[in-house]
């Protein structure tokens, strides 16, 4: 029960955000909005105040803005607070203003977790591997890991960026013991693997994997702004790429894809660890949602944002007609999409 409102909070969350970006921009740009509604289906809530009602729907899995005058099909008569009265910047402005806060609202959720404390693995050895470079060395499971080459290592993942790069010669590492430091040398051991965008990578690896120790690092306002906007940054990088990958085959969308079902998933379990690791995932399902509707598919805020660009370089709208079928075009693909996911997501469950 507790897993099922968390995932419902965090999800109206996100959503209300991505629609009061479109609200508040259409009501910038003097545009009259004649609903906001959380969810989709039956209403359960309405609430009307000034020209615009408010509504609660049945199903949590969405949310709309209804503009006056936003489609051809509706009783357009011109007015300057109609939809596609505004100029093709005004609508622009519109309609990517509701991914644009769901990015800041990533961005400000990494910074938070940074402020908070982000859990980040200690320098401790939890188990050294037979037959690899560390255990012919010596290394013991327990051992501290303070210095790679005169590198100074505090957290594991400093520790794996270093060794991962050393690819040629051999390697010193300094390490504590029972309070005393020993230094250790060591040739890593070169190994090919394919990385999550299916592109091959050589990586170096010494047969050390980490303890279960964590530590929660902590920085002041300013250090967990400029953490947060390159934590968003490299989202961002490795969510385009693996959209490439995806496009071209490399990455299957099996593994790589996840839906509502993962997602409660990931969000019970992190709520469940507290509220940073919740924090986290918010930022990440924030960013990921920001990204994923600019992309340029039909229904999705890309798709109209692709219109509205064609209508710039034209100098005239894209005809009523041809919207209409591409959007269609672009609904069925996208139910698919889900089909599939949903799917997807239902096999990882049951563990096939």
């Amino acid at each position: 029960m507790l897993s099922t409102f968390v995932f419902i909070a965090v999800l109206s969350i996100l959503i209300l955000v991505h629609e009061l970006g479109h609200f508040a921009m259409a009501k910038r740009c003097g545009v009259k909005v004649e609903r906001f509604s959380l969810g989709f289906g039956p209403k359960l809530i309405a609430v009307t105040k000034g020209e615009t009602e408010y509504c609660l729907s049945a199903i949590p899995l969405g949310g709309y803005v209804k503009m006056a005058g936003e489609s051809p099909q509706d009783s357009l008569t011109g007015a300057s607070w109609e939809f596609l009265s505004k100029s093709p910047g005004e609508r622009f402005s519109i309609v990517i203003f509701g991914p644009l806060l769901n990015y800041l609202l990533g961005f400000l959720l990494f910074s938070a977790t940074f402020m908070l404390g982000s859990p980040t693995l200690t320098n401790k050895v939890g188990k050294v591997l037979d037959e690899y470079p560390a255990k012919e060395a010596g290394v013991l499971a327990g051992d501290e890991v303070v210095s790679i080459d005169g590198e100074k290592v505090v957290y594991w993942d400093e520790l794996t960026e270093i060794m991962h790069k050393k690819l040629e010669g051999t390697v010193r590492l300094v390490i504590m013991r029972d309070g005393a430091s020993k230094e250790l040398t060591l040739k890593p051991r070169v190994k090919e693997f394919k990385d999550i965008f299916g592109k091959e990578i050589k990586v170096a690896m010494v047969g050390i994997a980490p303890s279960e120790e964590l530590v929660f690092q902590k920085f002041g306002p300013l250090e967990a702004l400029s953490r947060g906007f390159s934590k968003t940054i490299e989202l961002t990088v490795v969510t385009f790429k693996a959209l490439g990958s995806l496009v071209t085959g490399r990455m299957s969308m099996r593994e790589s894809v996840t839906g509502p079902i993962g997602i409660f998933m990931i969000t019970a379990k992190a709520a469940s660890l507290g509220l940073v690791y919740l924090l986290n995932i918010m930022a990440i399902i924030s960013t990921s949602l920001a990204i994923f509707n600019i992309l340029p598919i039909p229904i999705l805020d890309g798709g109209h944002l692709a219109f509205i660009a064609i209508e710039r370089l034209r100098r005239r709208p894209v005809s009523p007609r041809i919207q209409e079928t591409v959007s269609q075009i672009g609904f069925g693909l996208l139910l698919l999409l889900m089909f599939f996911v949903f799917y997807f997501d239902i096999m990882r469950v049951i563990g096939k």
